[in-house]
C-alpha cells in the first residue's frame, strides 16, 4: 500500500514528503495506522547528523500510538481495530533480557534501520528506505507485534503517544532505574518532556525534595507544574551551594535527562553518599566525561545508564493509561504544540530551541 512520511536523505537538510510502498505484514507483524507521533531528541540526533552511523534515507519517529489495521500470521494477541502505542524495542522472546522483562536490552535487537532484519518502506522504483526504530512519522507502519502495545480503547490516542517514549523512559528512570523510596531526594536535569516525567515518577515514590534543574526558566516553570518542589536555574545559580542549603549532604538520586557532558559531571557532583547518577541523556557521538574514582568508591555512589526506564513496555504502557485515567500523571499537558505532519522540520527546530516540553505530531 502506499503511505506518506517525511524522508530525511541527509542530516542537516529539510525532509521530503514522499509517498512510499509499504509491505504488508509479514508473520508475527502488524500494520498501524498512524494517529500521532511524538517529537523526541533522539530523533533530532538523527536529523542534525550529532548521533553517527544513522542509514540513509530514513523516516524518524520512535514514539507514537494508532490502530492495528492488519495482522500478519502468527499474530495472536492483536487484531484489526485495537488501539496500541507503539514501543521502539520490541521483544524477540527468546534472549536473556527479554525473559526477563527488558526488552530495550534485547540481544537480537535489528540493526539500525531494520524491521526484524529488513526494511519495508521503498520509493523511487523499489529503493530502500530504512526505518528510525518503528518510524512513526510513516502514516501507517509495519511493526513486530511485539511493538505495538495493546491499550484500553476509551483513552485518548493522541495522547497516548507520549507513552511510547518520553513518559514511560522518564517515569521508569526514577522508579526502576534510581529505584527511589519515600523521603529521598532526587534532582533532574533537563526539564523536557523525559525530565518532566522523571519528575512525574518521583512524585508517585514520595520523594521529597525533587528539584528541577535547567537553564530555562520556562522550563523550570513546568518542572514546578509537574511536582518539583525546588527549582535550580544554573546559568544564575551555584548547584552545588544550592544542593547543599536543601539537603545537607547531597541528593540521594541525580536523574540525568538531558545529553550534556556538564550535566552528567555535576550530577556526580552533587550525590550524597551511595547515592545514585540515572543516565538517561546522551550527548553527541563519542563524547565522554571525566570520572573521580574516589567519589565513587569513598561514598559507594553509583553511575547507572537507563534504556526505556528499565521498563517492560508490555506492562508498562497499559499501567501508566490506568495512572493517566486515574489523575495520578500528567501527559496530555506535556504536549506544547502540535503540528501536521509536513511540519516536522519546524518541530524539530522549536525542539531545537528548547521552546517545547513535547511536540506532537496528529495524523
Amino acid at each position: 500500500m502506499l503511505i506518506t512520511a517525511p524522508v530525511l536523505f541527509q542530516p542537516g537538510e529539510r525532509m521530503r514528503m514522499l509517498e512510499l510502498d509499504l509491505d504488508e505484514p509479514r508473520f508475527g507483524e502488524v500494520r498501524v495506522k498512524m494517529v500521532a507521533s511524538g517529537v523526541c531528541h533522539s530523533c533530532l540526533h538523527a536529523y542534525d547528523g550529532s548521533h553517527q552511523g544513522i542509514p540513509m534515507p530514513i523516516v524518524l519517529g520512535d514514539e507514537g500510538s494508532g490502530v492495528v489495521e492488519a495482522v500478519g500470521a502468527g499474530v495472536t494477541q492483536l487484531q484489526p481495530g485495537d488501539h496500541v502505542v507503539i514501543s521502539w524495542a520490541p521483544t524477540c522472546g527468546a534472549c536473556r533480557y527479554c525473559n526477563l522483562g527488558y526488552p530495550a536490552l534485547c540481544l537480537n535487537t535489528p540493526a539500525i534501520g531494520m524491521v526484524n532484519g529488513d526494511v519495508t518502506m521503498f520509493h523511487h522504483e523499489g529503493a530502500d528506505v530504512y526505518h528510525y526504530g518503528p518510524a512513526t512519522y510513516g502514516s501507517s507502519i509495519v511493526v513486530p507485534e511485539s511493538a505495538a502495545v495493546k491499550i484500553r480503547k476509551d483513552f485518548p490516542l493522541e495522547t497516548a503517544a507520549l507513552i511510547g517514549c518520553s513518559v514511560a523512559t522518564g517515569f521508569g528512570s526514577a522508579v526502576n532505574s534510581a529505584g527511589l523510596r519515600a523521603g529521598q531526594s532526587v534532582a533532574v536535569f533537563g526539564c523536557g518532556g523525559v525530565g518532566l516525567n522523571a519528575i512525574q515518577g518521583a512524585v508517585a515514590t514520595g520523594a521529597y525534595p525533587i528539584i528541577g534543574v535547567d537553564v530555562l526558566d520556562s522550563k523550570l516553570e513546568l518542572a514546578r507544574q509537574f511536582g518539583a518542589t525546588h527549582t535550580i536555574n544554573t546559568t544564575r545559580q551555584d548547584i552545588q551551594e544550592e544542593v547543599t542549603k536543601l539537603t545537607g549532604h547531597g541528593v540521594d538520586a541525580t536523574i540525568v535527562a538531558v545529553g550534556n557532558i556538564k550535566a552528567l559531571e555535576q550530577g556526580l557532583s552533587i550525590l550524597a553518599k551511595q547515592g545514585i547518577e540515572v543516565v538517561l541523556g546522551l550527548p553527541d557521538s563519542g563524547a565522554t566525561f571525566p570520572v573521580d574514582p574516589w567519589l565513587l568508591m569513598g561514598g559507594e555512589r553509583r553511575i547507572v545508564g537507563s534504556r526505556y526506564g528499565t521498563s517492560n513496555p508490555l506492562v508498562a504502557f497499559p499501567e501508566l493509561v490506568e495512572l493517566a485515567v486515574a489523575g495520578r500523571i500528567k501527559i496530555d499537558e506535556l504536549v506544547t504544540q502540535r503540528y501536521d505532519l509536513d511540519e516536522a522540520d519546524e518541530a524539530f527546530r522549536s525542539l531545537a530551541a528548547g521552546e517545547q516540553a513535547r511536540g506532537l505530531i496528529v495524523f
